[in-house]
């Protein structure tokens, strides 16, 4: 096997899992500490990389575009939990999953009204558009570089946060007994408005890191919201280093699957089974691994503590 695509394809996969992490932060945080189920969390990682976008092309810079999408975002999240999501902290899981849905339907018909339903590209600028050479002909694209190297400064940042200090303080004890911190004498709708915003800003980022990869158009969220679901999952609801460590292992396994599954199996059976089995089984792994680790740690691999 070409040791150049594997690292190649290894590489591939933290660049996925870092964008996993961004949106499973804010989302595990939300469903943490909020009890809420938010299917719309998806619909403001789409919101993200349409306003990067727009901001691009309007101010010419692509860094100054992404840093006014963040707070543009957090905006966004801040008035839907406001309006839409505050009424359904006391109802149950249905009613926010049939609300958040309908949140879901709302934005990309709001998108398609804006933004027209015809996908949306960016082009890099020169300076993040080359390749970093490691030597023996192996070369990597700056800019996915960039991604991953981002992708673990927020991490590190998010630990620092909600490990040392007293937001994070606050945090914590959210998820451990909201109730207590509200008798404490914590504004408690205040931080949810500001995690909820916090946790949007995020899903805006991730978003904007996307938008030069990927297609921006109508819907792009739902399809990564499944993962990041998975991710939750897997690492445990709540859970920041949860959500870091199910957001690098799916990410890693996603992307080998679909790269090595098939040519694995083609040495096992004939290369037209293989062919036609390959892409299927590569597309249930992340699957496959969250029912077992379901099996063997129900409440996933790091689960904060209170759950």
């Amino acid at each position: 096997m070409n040791l150049q695509l594997v690292l190649e394809q290894i590489l591939n996969g933290l660049q996925l899992g870092v964008m996993l992490f961004l949106m499973a932060a804010g989302l595990t945080l939300v469903f943490g500490i909020m009890n809420l189920v938010n299917l719309a969390h998806g619909s403001l990682y789409m919101v993200g990389a349409y306003l990067a976008t727009t901001f691009y092309r309007w101010t010419g810079s692509f860094v100054l575009g992404s840093l006014l999408a963040l707070p543009a975002t957090l905006i966004v999240g801040v008035i839907v939990e406001v309006v839409a999501l505050r009424t359904l902290y006391e109802r149950d899981h249905l009613d926010q999953v049939l609300a958040t849905f309908g949140l879901i339907l709302f934005f990309n018909e709001l998108i398609a009204i804006i933004w027209g339903r015809v996908g949306l590209f960016t082009d890099l600028p020169q300076w993040l558009s080359g390749s970093l050479d490691f030597g023996g002909g192996f070369s990597y694209p700056l800019y996915r570089l960039l991604i991953v190297m981002l992708g673990f400064a927020v991490a590190l940042l998010l630990w620092y946060v909600v490990a040392r200090t007293r937001i994070g303080m606050l945090v914590r004890a959210g998820a451990s007994n909201r109730m207590m911190v509200a008798a404490l004498g914590v504004n408690i709708r205040l931080l949810y408005t500001l995690l909820f915003g916090f946790g949007a800003a995020l899903a805006g980022l991730a978003g904007a890191m996307a938008a030069p990869i990927y297609a921006v158009q109508p819907g792009m969220g739902e399809q990564i919201l499944i993962q990041v679901f998975v991710v939750i999952v897997i690492g445990g609801i709540g859970s920041i280093r949860g959500a870091f460590a199910g957001a690098i292992i799916v990410g890693a396994v996603d992307t080998l699957g679909r790269a090595f599954l098939k040519p694995a199996l083609a040495t096992l059976i004939s290369p037209t089974a293989a062919q036609a089995a390959g892409p299927a089984l590569a597309s249930i792994l992340i699957y496959l691994l969250m029912a077992l680790i379901l099996a063997l740690r129900p409440e996933g691999l790091f689960p904060a503590r209170g759950h």
